[in-house]
C-alpha cells in the first residue's frame, strides 16, 4: 500500500493529508499492479565523483530513497567512476557524507562502475563478435566532424567494416596500452542516419592512461559514460532508472546495448532536474567558482553544494521538505531561491532553540538599577517546543543592545528606545529612555534608561502595555563573536540567462557576505554544537561554524526570519 510521506519527514509526525501520485509514483504501482519486476522496486543514485554534490542532486536523492522506502524496497549508492581524469578520493568521501547526512541508506549497497570494467569488457568483447562494435582511428575532433546535421546524415568510418578478427585483436591491444592515449576509439555499429545523433556509432570505449582512484593503473581503456550506465543498472537489478530530462535522448541508445546483448532491462524514467534563482548548477562552473577563489571552497556557505547548505545551517528535515514541496515534474522549470528559504524556516522556527544576540551593539546602562548587582531571569528556549524548556540569562546595570534599536530624533511610529519612551527589555524590565552619550564625532555610544522594578520578567503590575520589545545581552556576560552574514551568491535571478550581457561570474554579488567580528551574544550559546540550529530572535536563524574555537565562536547566518528579497525584487 502506499503511504503519503515518500521522503519520510519525520516518521512520528502526524499522517499528512492524501496527495495525489506523481507520475513516477502512477508508474512504479501500474507495474506492481502488472508485476513486471514481481512486485520490486530497487532504485539508485549514481553520481559521478568529479566535484561535491549540489541541491539540484539532492532532489534526485531525496526521490530514488524515497521510493525505495515508500514502496519497501531498495536503493543504492553507486558511483559512476569511468573517468579518472576528473575523479578524486575526496569527492567519493564527500558524496557519501552527504547522501547519508540525507538520510538515505543505502546500507551495504555500496558499488563502483570500476567494479564493473571486466565484465564491461566482456561484453564489450561480445558486440564485437556479433559485428556491432568496431575499432575506429578517427581523432575525437574527426568522430564530431563526420557525425552529420540534424538534415544530414553522418559518414560511416573508414575502418567501420573492419572484420571481427581484425577488431578483437585491435581491442585487445588498446586494453593492453600499445596505441597512444586517442589514437584508436571502440564504437558501436549502429546508424549514421539516425535522427537521434546518440544512436550514429556512439564511442564505447577511449585511451586514456590515467591512475583510477580504485583501479590505479590497471586499465588503459576506460567505457564511456553511456556504455556503462545502462549496463550497471543492469548488472545491479534496478528496476526503475530514475534520470534527469536530459537523458531521455539517451535512452534508446541504452536500450540498443543491453537489447543486443540480451541482458536484464530497466526501465528508464525520466523527471524535470532542479533549476534554482541566484544560482548556478553547472558543476563545471561550481569548480571554476572554487578554483578561482570567488568562494572559499566547496563548503562556503554561499554555494548551492549540500556541504555549503549544511554549513550554512540548513537541515535534512528543511531539505527534504524543500525537495517534497517542490514535487517531481516532467518539465523543466525554475524554482524560486525563496521556496527554499521557506523551508528553511518553516523547519527551524519550529525546532531552533531561542537565544539573544546583538550583531551591532551598544550599550545600555539602567542607571536606577543597583551598582554591582546581578540577577538572573528565565527565557523560553523554544515557544514552540514546551519540552525545550528554560534558560537562566544574566542582567546587571549595564547591557548591549542593538544600534538600530535607538533613535534620538524618531519618527512618530517608532517603537523602540528614544528619549522619553518606555520599552519593554525581552524576559527582563520595562526602561525608559532618558539620555545618550555620543563620542567626539557625534556617534551614540552610551544609552541611558530607568527601570521599573515592577516589571521583572517584562509583566506590569498595573496592567500598562508597551508597544515595544527589544532583545539584550548582558555586558558582563557576554560573548564575544564573529558572525558571518551570507547572502546569495549572485545578484540576478537567472546568472546562466544566454541573454546576459556577460560572464555568469559578473553577476556575483559583491554583498554576499557580511563578516560582523564583535556581536555580543548571551552566554548560553557558549556550549553551542555544531550540529543545533538557533534563533537569534528578531535577528535570524544561525549555526555554529566549523571554524569557531572556545576563544571566538563564529556563526553563521543560515536565514533571516522573513524573506528580505521579495522586497527588493518589487522596487
Amino acid at each position: 500500500m502506499t503511504t503519503q510521506n515518500p521522503e519520510n519527514l519525520d516518521p512520528n509526525a502526524a499522517p499528512e493529508k492524501a496527495r495525489s501520485l506523481h507520475f513516477i509514483e502512477q508508474i512504479i504501482e501500474e507495474d506492481n499492479r502488472s508485476g513486471k519486476f514481481g512486485n520490486r522496486v530497487h532504485t539508485r543514485f549514481p553520481p559521478e565523483p568529479n566535484g561535491y554534490l549540489h541541491i539540484g542532486h539532492a532532489k534526485s536523492i531525496v526521490l530514488n530513497s524515497g521510493l525505495a522506502k515508500e514502496y519497501g524496497g531498495l536503493f543504492n549508492l553507486r558511483f559512476d567512476d569511468t573517468n579518472p581524469a576528473k575523479e578524486d578520493v575526496e569527492y567519493v568521501e564527500s558524496i557519501k557524507e552527504d547522501v547519508a547526512w540525507l538520510g538515505a541508506n543505502w546500507e551495504d549497497r555500496l558499488f563502483f562502475a570500476s567494479d564493473y570494467f571486466e565484465q564491461m569488457y566482456d561484453y564489450a568483447v561480445q558486440l564485437i563478435k556479433k559485428g556491432k562494435a568496431y575499432v575506429c582511428d578517427l581523432t575525437a575532433d574527426q568522430i564530431r566532424e563526420t557525425r552529420g546535421t540534424p538534415t544530414e546524415p553522418g559518414k560511416p568510418s573508414p575502418w567501420r567494416d573492419r572484420s571481427v578478427e581484425e577488431n578483437l585483436d585491435l581491442f585487445q591491444r588498446m586494453r593492453d596500452g600499445e596505441f597512444p592515449d586517442g589514437s584508436k576509439t571502440l564504437r558501436a555499429k549502429i546508424d549514421m542516419a539516425s535522427p537521434n545523433f546518440n544512436m550514429r556509432d556512439p564511442v564505447m570505449y577511449r585511451i586514456v592512461r590515467a591512475p583510477h582512484h580504485r583501479q590505479g593503473t590497471k586499465w588503459n581503456i576506460y567505457p564511456m559514460y553511456d556504455w556503462a550506465h545502462g549496463l550497471e543498472d543492469s548488472i545491479e537489478g534496478i528496476t526503475h532508472s530514475i534520470c534527469t530530462l536530459e537523458f531521455e535522448h539517451h535512452r534508446p541508445l541504452y536500450e540498443w546495448f543491453l537489447n543486443e546483448l540480451g541482458v536484464y532491462r530497466p526501465q528508464q524514467i525520466e523527471f524535470a532536474r532542479l533549476n534554482l534563482t541566484y544560482a548556478v548548477m553547472s558543476k563545471r562552473k561550481l569548480i571554476e567558482l572554487v578554483k578561482g577563489g570567488y568562494v572559499a571552497g566547496w563548503d562556503d556557505p554561499r554555494m548551492p553544494t549540500i556541504c555549503g547548505l549544511r554549513r550554512r545551517g540548513y537541515t535534512p528535515e528543511a531539505i527534504r521538505l524543500f525537495c517534497q514541496t517542490i514535487g517531481v515534474a516532467k518539465f523543466n522549470s525554475t524554482i524560486e531561491a525563496t521556496v527554499l528559504e521557506n523551508s528553511l524556516r518553516e523547519v527551524l522556527n519550529k525546532s531552533a532553540l531561542r537565544r539573544m544576540a546583538v550583531l551591532n551593539p551598544i550599550k545600555l546602562i539602567i542607571d536606577n538599577y543597583p551598582e554591582g548587582q546581578t540577577e538572573t531571569l528565565t527565557a523560553v528556549n523554544n515557544p514552540e517546543n514546551e519540552a525545550d524548556g528554560t534558560r537562566e540569562v544574566p542582567f546587571s546595570k549595564t547591557l548591549y543592545i542593538e544600534r538600530d534599536d535607538f533613535m534620538e530624533d524618531a519618527p512618530k511610529k517608532y517603537f523602540r528606545l528614544t528619549p522619553g519612551k518606555e520599552v519593554r527589555l525581552r524576559y527582563a524590565y520595562y526602561v525608559t529612555c532618558k539620555n545618550c552619550v555620543k563620542d567626539a564625532d557625534g556617534n551614540v555610544v552610551e544609552v541611558h534608561c530607568d527601570y521599573d522594578p515592577e516589571t521583572r520578567g517584562g509583566q506590569s503590575a498595573d496592567g500598562r502595555k508597551v508597544q515595544g520589545t527589544i532583545h539584550w545581552v548582558d555586558a558582563a556576560t557576554a560573548l564575544n563573536a564573529e558572525v558571518r552574514l551570507y547572502d546569495r551568491l549572485f545578484s540576478v535571478p537567472n546568472p546562466d540567462d544566454p541573454q546576459n550581457t556577460g560572464d555568469y561570474k559578473d553577476y556575483l554579488n559583491p554583498d554576499s557576505l557580511t563578516v560582523i567580528s564583535d556581536a555580543k551574544l548571551e552566554p548560553a550559546l557558549g556550549d553551542a554544537t555544531l550540529d543545533e540550529r538557533y534563533q537569534f530572535e528578531r535577528v535570524g536563524y544561525f549555526a555554529l561554524d566549523k571554524a569557531s574555537t572556545p576563544e571566538k565562536p563564529v556563526f553563521n547566518r543560515a536565514a533571516s526570519l522573513r524573506d528580505s528579497w521579495s522586497k527588493i525584487a518589487k522596487k
